[in-house]
């Protein structure tokens, strides 16, 4: 059996969780994601802008009134990659 690589990217606990919450949403804000996720704001931080320089995401910072929102958006190259990750995943579980 051939095993597909898996995106080192992806392969991180909370970058996963990340993306499978922008994969069925589409966009969430950073509030929303910290509270599914529970990761502390500098981590989650951190996590994000790695995912944004390899273009899986894209980040808007807007306001909502007078206070900062931050808006995360999965793009095109995120949702493939995620897919990719998946795929490349049920080759070592034996459902490829």
């Amino acid at each position: 059996m051939t095993f597909k690589p898996l995106d080192p990217l992806l392969h991180s606990e909370l970058r996963l969780a990340v993306m499978s919450l922008l994969v069925s949403a589409e966009e969430a804000e950073f509030s929303y994601i910290k509270e599914q996720t529970g990761a502390t704001a500098g981590n989650l931080s951190v996590q994000i802008d790695k995912l944004s320089s390899a273009g899986y995401m894209e980040v808007e910072k807007t306001f909502k009134g007078k206070r900062p929102c931050t808006i995360c958006r999965i793009t095109v190259k995120g949702v493939q990659a995620f897919e990719d990750y998946i795929e490349a995943l049920k080759t070592y579980i034996g459902g490829q």
